[in-house]
């Protein structure tokens, strides 16, 4: 198979980016979710700099040519999006966070239409309606009360707007960054998101005292920086490189079902609701990424033949 290597490779980013809704589940039992943060990008940011470094080397005139951009997309995507992630996960499940993370592929889509004018299909605007109505199941249970009450868990709500910090981070990275590389931008904004995220914990206390915190929870910052946000992200953009983005954008479907998988199997009960949630979100992401074929387009490629 051609590119079975970057398949695997793809398959694993699913599995640790679905792994670190667990992780950081329970990261926020012993560190606060400032400090938790900080610690799995202050550990991530120096290693893609020393990657950086020995791959492309440190470009002056391009790093001076987008500095602001850099700050602004690190302290909005990576300190957003990583601060309301883990503070989101004090408050909600690991899969309630999965699958509302399910929605960033439909959440860029909208964004980039809006800012970027990026035309949308009716196969997106079907699916973004699909993965709504599948996030609405999971942060309401399906109960209509809730609805009517707007009794949706806190958590849930912020694990949503650190989507919305992502999905601009995307868009706006596109939109501001000039003649730099995914490598050098990734570097540069996560130096400024960590920086950012070290000095907010500086002011912030963990539930539990530095020299009592477990080798477990040290294990799991560990993972997080090392998998998750260095070894997801180069086999994510190898995937790009190689296979193009769109069918490299469908792996990112599999991670809430790992997490509801690692969630079952380490206890947590699965709602018949998180299921259908969980159903209507990947079947949203694959209608609006083309993965999914309509009657319309399929009497098309018939006529076609």
């Amino acid at each position: 198979m051609k590119h079975l290597k970057i398949y695997l490779m793809l398959i694993g980013f699913s599995l640790f980016t679905g792994a670190t809704f667990n992780l950081a589940k329970y990261t926020v039992g012993y560190f606060s979710p400032s400090s938790a943060a900080a610690w799995r990008f202050g550990i991530a940011a120096v290693v893609m700099l020393i990657i950086l470094i020995f791959s492309e080397g440190i470009n002056k005139r391009q790093l001076k040519k987008n500095a602001i951009s850099y700050i602004v997309l690190g302290v909005g995507g990576i300190f957003g999006f990583n601060s309301l992630f883990f503070v989101g996960l004090k408050y909600t499940s690991p899969v309630n966070g999965a699958l509302i993370m399910g929605l960033n592929p439909l959440l860029t889509t909208i964004f980039a239409r809006i800012i970027l004018k990026d035309s949308i299909t009716k196969k997106q605007v079907i699916g973004i309606l699909f993965a709504l109505i599948g996030v609405l199941l999971v942060i309401t249970h399906g109960s209509i009360e809730t609805v009517k009450t707007l009794s949706i868990s806190g958590g849930d709500l912020i694990i949503f707007a650190g989507n919305v910090c992502w999905a601009l981070y995307g868009v706006l990275g596109r939109l501001f960054i000039k003649d730099a590389t995914p490598l050098s931008t990734t570097t540069y904004t996560m130096i400024t998101g960590a920086v950012s995220l070290i000095v907010v914990s500086l002011f912030t206390s963990s539930p539990v005292s530095l020299p009592n915190i477990p080798v477990g929870a040290w294990g799991a910052i560990a993972f997080m920086a090392f998998f998750t946000s260095v070894l997801g992200y180069l086999w994510w953009n190898q995937g790009i490189k190689e296979i193009g983005a769109s069918k490299t954008s469908l792996f990112f479907n599999l991670v809430p079902v790992v997490t509801m998988i690692i969630s079952f199997v380490i206890g947590t009960p699965i709602t018949v609701f998180q299921i259908l949630g969980a159903v209507l979100v990947i079947l949203g992401v694959l209608t609006a990424s083309g993965v999914i074929i309509t009657p319309k387009q399929h009497s098309e490629k018939q006529s076609a033949v």
